[in-house]
């Protein structure tokens, strides 16, 4: 071997030995993700499921995978601000509300139906298999964790409620086009509003009444500032709000083949189901809170039930419209959305 040839072999030979040590340690990183989101801490999913995803995702990556928490839009924005914040990068993951951007999740909106779905783990399978077979494309901007539901959405009042005629000219929160649609046919005046402006809301009197489930309401001090939750007969809730945990695309892309795995592994149905899981055990809590302040509990009959279903009907028909118009089988995904929760729920 001449001078020349050994020289290029030992550069050769070293300039491999680097890209050994550097791809080892590009292996071995550490990686830190910052999650945004718009409830505070103690509220049931970021206590009950953010917070023991992320302590997963380090235990199982060996302390290599981090994730770094700002609640209540501590990171600025507003909450419908929050999927275009992971899609343009301003942080690496956002947990937020799909209804708070009309419009963009078209397809998805079927899951907000009145009437749809009950409790949230087997409707949350549901609604994460429907996005992946019928609503990817509202994704595509974004690497989608997981799409969940809550569990069965109720009143929470000021005034009691004992029939559709209780609503007549009552402020009444609504967290999506869909729902505030449906509180219009009810016969309210539907106010659209994130949820953490509920409880300002309330004690100011903007709202007579609110649309949440039960997890959320220890968080937001509403058994203090209304006396009355009325629920209805039956498996289903009057209405669901839809959630999605997405990820900056460069930010998944870039993961070592390692953590991504990791964060695969922790993402998907399973995942979803997991913070449905969550919701359900927070709607228990939130019922305790109700009755040990004393409150009106009441769920309606099955015979006034119904008649809020066949009022409610007509929010079904309409979306099933608006959504033609844009080229969309509104009747199929309906079916399809049902077929699936009757799937999961078993």
């Amino acid at each position: 071997m001449t001078a020349l040839s050994r020289r290029r072999a030992l550069t050769a030979a070293a300039a491999l030995g680097a890209s050994a040590v550097a791809g080892k340690a590009f292996a071995q990183q550490t990686v830190t993700l910052r999650l945004h989101q718009f409830l505070p801490p103690s509220a049931t999913i970021p206590a009950r499921a953010i917070v023991p995803w992320a302590q997963k995702l380090e235990a199982e990556s060996g302390g290599r995978l981090k994730l770094q928490l700002f609640h209540s839009m501590s990171m600025g924005g507003s909450p419908p601000q929050l999927f275009d914040q992971a899609r343009d990068g301003v942080v690496d993951m956002v947990w937020t509300v799909l209804g708070y951007t009309p419009g963009r999740f078209n397809k998805a909106e079927v899951f907000e139906l009145p009437f749809m779905s009950g409790k949230a783990e087997p409707a949350s399978r549901a609604f994460h298999e429907f996005v992946q077979t019928h609503a990817a494309d509202e994704f595509r901007q974004v690497h989608l964790l997981a799409a969940h539901t809550h569990g069965p959405g109720l009143f929470h009042s000021k005034f009691p409620i004992s029939g559709l005629d209780s609503l007549k000219g009552k402020k009444v929160r609504g967290g999506s086009r869909v729902i505030n649609n449906m509180l219009l046919k009810l016969g309210a005046t539907p106010v659209g509003m994130p949820v953490p402006a509920v409880t300002e809301a309330l004690t100011k009197g903007v709202l007579d009444a609110t649309t949440i489930p039960w997890e959320v309401t220890p968080s937001l001090k509403i058994a203090d500032l209304v006396k009355h939750h009325t629920t209805f007969a039956g498996p289903t809730g009057l209405f669901t709000q839809t959630f999605a945990l997405v990820m900056n695309r460069n930010s998944y892309d870039k993961l070592p083949a390692d953590l991504k795995a990791v964060l695969d592994k922790n993402s998907g149905v399973e995942a979803a189901a997991f913070f449905g899981r969550a919701m359900d055990e927070g709607d228990k809590a939130g019922l305790e809170v109700a009755q040990k302040a004393g409150n009106s509990i009441v769920t309606l009959n099955a015979a006034e039930t119904q008649r809020w279903k066949s009022t409610a009907a007509a929010v079904e028909a309409d979306w099933i419209k608006e959504v033609k118009a844009k080229g969309i089988d509104g009747a199929k995904l309906v079916a399809d959305a049902r077929a699936l929760i009757a799937k999961h729920t078993g």
